[in-house]
């Protein structure tokens, strides 16, 4: 199942704290991820940062919000415990918490006035994001970054459809040279685009000592690539007895050539327009840096060590 979010998690967190003793914040994690039924997988997914488990995160800001309500107490570090205030909101038996019951309590109001003193002056909404999307500050960034991530590689796949063909070449070398392909890129350059054997486009080191060759074949198309294209290329690898080969091109890939290459004995990969794009802006290629944020947590082994 989706992994909750983190008003979805506000009651059955203060159900786990409702036997009244104290909660480990980390077993509780655990036990509230068995109740989800979450797979190992959904368990271990991380916040784009990779400073924190997904699901640690949510139930962590689902714990942060019911004690600012003061419907949840923490009498020591990593620890949570019911209030009487929970108490008595359990007892009513309510189907569902989230931010707009938190709002009865005057401590979760004051808190909300605090952090919208914080942001005075914001042109933006009062209500924050997370509690109108559903999402914790974490989740909105991701989202964020998605879209900005998604924006910029479209944008660079549509630059390189209109490039002219030799600018497609220098492309492919610059973005296998940044991958650690070729040794230098003015070695790569060389050996691109020299091969003129049919289906073949040049040849690469696999490493910068060239102890291995990858043939490359490289077609800046509107069309998709079907399986005879696949057929011609590994053809050609055989004929130079050659055992490695990527085919790049800025279009797609027919579901007959993705099956062929599952089939065969030598190593074929396939990049399409889509992945091109993603990895020419994983590896900062065509792409260029116009701001950093850091996202910081508490560091709780400092404070240990109080």
């Amino acid at each position: 199942m989706p992994i909750p979010d983190y008003q979805t998690l506000m009651l059955p967190v203060l159900k786990l704290a409702g036997d009244k003793l104290e909660h480990k914040f980390t077993q509780a994690v655990e036990e509230l991820a068995d109740q989800f039924d979450l797979s190992q997988e959904e368990r271990n997914e991380l916040l784009p940062s990779g400073s924190q488990a997904v699901f640690n995160n949510r139930v962590g800001w689902a714990r942060s919000y019911l004690k600012q309500a003061g419907l949840l107490e923490s009498r020591k570090r990593g620890f949570f415990t019911i209030s009487p205030k929970g108490i008595e909101l359990l007892k009513t038996n309510p189907k569902k918490i989230d931010t707009s019951v938190l709002e009865q309590y005057p401590e979760f109001i004051e808190f909300k006035n605090r952090k919208k003193d914080k942001t005075e002056g914001d042109t933006s909404s009062d209500t924050t994001v997370e509690e109108s999307s559903m999402q914790t500050p974490e989740d909105a960034l991701a989202s964020a970054y998605k879209k900005l991530r998604s924006a910029i590689e479209s944008e660079v796949l549509s630059s390189v459809k209109e490039a002219s063909p030799s600018f497609f070449e220098r492309v492919v070398v610059d973005l296998l040279v940044t991958m650690g392909y070729g040794g230098n890129r003015q070695d790569a350059g060389k050996a691109l685009g020299k091969s003129g054997d049919g289906g073949i486009d040049g040849i690469i080191n696999e490493d910068r000592l060239g102890l291995d060759v990858i043939y490359i074949q490289a077609k800046r198309w509107e069309g998709t690539v079907g399986r005879p294209e696949i057929q011609k290329f590994a053809g050609a690898l055989q004929g130079q007895r050659a055992r490695k080969g990527v085919f790049i091109t800025t279009s797609s890939f027919s579901k007959e050539a993705l099956e062929y290459v599952s089939l065969i004995e030598s190593k074929i990969i396939l990049i399409d327009g889509e992945r091109l794009s993603k990895l020419m802006v994983e590896h900062n290629v065509g792409v260029s840096t116009v701001g950093q944020y850091e996202v910081k947590k508490l560091d709780s082994d400092y404070f240990d060590n109080e």
